[in-house]
């Protein structure tokens, strides 16, 4: 909710699930406190932030979209468009090669279900080449791996990791939230699915759509609960995803937060065979499967993932005869912190060698560079 009118009794507020082009896209919307009277305000597609005049008579709109930079307007409450104040240059953006990321939609797991998502592409792909395909996840179920779908010139390493010869996508999987309650509960109580067969369809339709993703060669990385759904992807899909970076994973809802696991498992309970329902969806249970090529990754300081839930994955891999790569931060939390440039090289490194096939450079060195028009330090990515 945004704004309260007692005197007009009308309540103003932002809404997802307006747009036909896009659920996910914001909207400012109104309604009278009889419920009557829905009316949308923005009606361009994308999303929305609004800020109020003085008077509250008028507010500025500012949207914008994935690959469309913001555009802001005045309008009155109404809803109408009284004059388009700006829209974002973006000129000195594409004059260093930036270029958008390729919004989608496909069909979740069960072929009915619309999900959507991003992809990011090398900037000078080569339309008949095979490119092997890079899965970044973050399955919630609080959130989702693209998270806000208003305009941004970097999210993350992924255009980075797309030069480097890589297709890159995010897809928002089922059960994440900002669509409907039955969408949100659609893998309740079963968490560890971790929106996986709906990542495993998606990038099978991106592939018989664009003829340059190669399926042989599909790669996974995620954080925290994306940590938990990458090694959850190697373990139960692993003749798909063949290499798999987990980075700082609850991989075991008995180790993590109380209020989490039963948030969205539920409570824990005792089957006839003695084993719980929260057993069933650790990761070490299905470490045993494990055929690709998998990078743990942990904080030993993390004090919101405690580092032990890494150490059980550790353990049942070397129980099983498995083969496996880890990287240890003696002194660093759940975020790595300063030591996160390092953690992304290893990341590059691991994905060029083990699905590229290509021999990286040894301790390539991230450095900054200083933009001379505005003196901002960025990252020479």
């Amino acid at each position: 909710m945004i704004k309260v009118d007692e005197k007009n009794r009308t309540i103003y507020f932002l809404a997802d699930g307006q747009q036909p082009e896009n659920p996910y896209f914001t909207q400012f919307c109104k309604i009278g406190f009889d419920g009557k009277n829905f009316a949308v305000l923005t009606p361009n597609p994308g999303t929305h932030q609004v800020n109020f005049s003085p008077s509250e008579n008028y507010f500025i709109d500012t949207w914008s979209k994935p690959e469309v930079p913001p555009v802001s307007v005045l309008r009155d409450m109404s809803g109408k468009q009284i004059v388009e104040l700006e829209k974002a240059d973006v000129s000195r953006l594409k004059a260093t090669g930036w270029k958008p990321p390729t919004p989608f939609s496909v069909k979740a797991h069960d072929g009915k279900t619309d999900i959507y998502g991003i992809m990011f592409t090398p900037t000078n792909m080569d339309m008949k080449m095979k490119y092997p395909v890079i899965d970044y996840i973050y399955p919630g179920p609080q959130g989702g791996s693209v998270g806000s779908w208003a305009f941004s010139a970097a999210r993350g390493d992924n255009q980075s990791l797309a030069e480097l010869g890589f297709v890159v996508v995010l897809i928002e999987g089922t059960s994440n939230p900002h669509r409907s309650k039955s969408f949100h509960d659609m893998y309740y109580p079963n968490m560890s699915e971790n929106t996986l067969p709906d990542q495993v369809a998606g990038i099978r339709q991106l592939a018989a759509r664009y003829s340059y993703i190669d399926t042989n060669k599909v790669g996974i990385w995620g954080h925290s609960g994306g940590g938990f759904a990458t090694a959850a992807a190697m373990f139960r899909f692993p003749d798909f995803f063949k290499v798999g970076i987990s980075e700082s994973g609850n991989h075991d809802n008995r180790n993590y937060e109380d209020d989490w696991g039963e948030r969205y498992i539920g409570l824990l309970t005792k089957g006839p065979d003695g084993k719980d329902n929260y057993e069933a969806q650790a990761n070490q249970t299905y470490a045993k499967n494990l055929k690709g090529k998998l990078m743990l990754a942990h904080g030993m300081m993390d004090n919101n993932v405690p580092p032990y839930n890494t150490m059980l994955v550790v353990e049942a891999l070397e129980k099983a005869n498995k083969d496996y790569d880890l990287v240890i931060f003696p002194n660093a939390g759940h975020g790595f912190g300063t030591l996160s440039p390092y953690m992304m090289r290893r990341r590059w490194d691991y994905f060029v060698k083990n699905l590229l096939g290509a021999e990286p450079p040894k301790e390539y060195q991230l450095e900054t560079k200083t933009d001379p028009r505005n003196n901002i330090d960025q990252r020479a990515f």
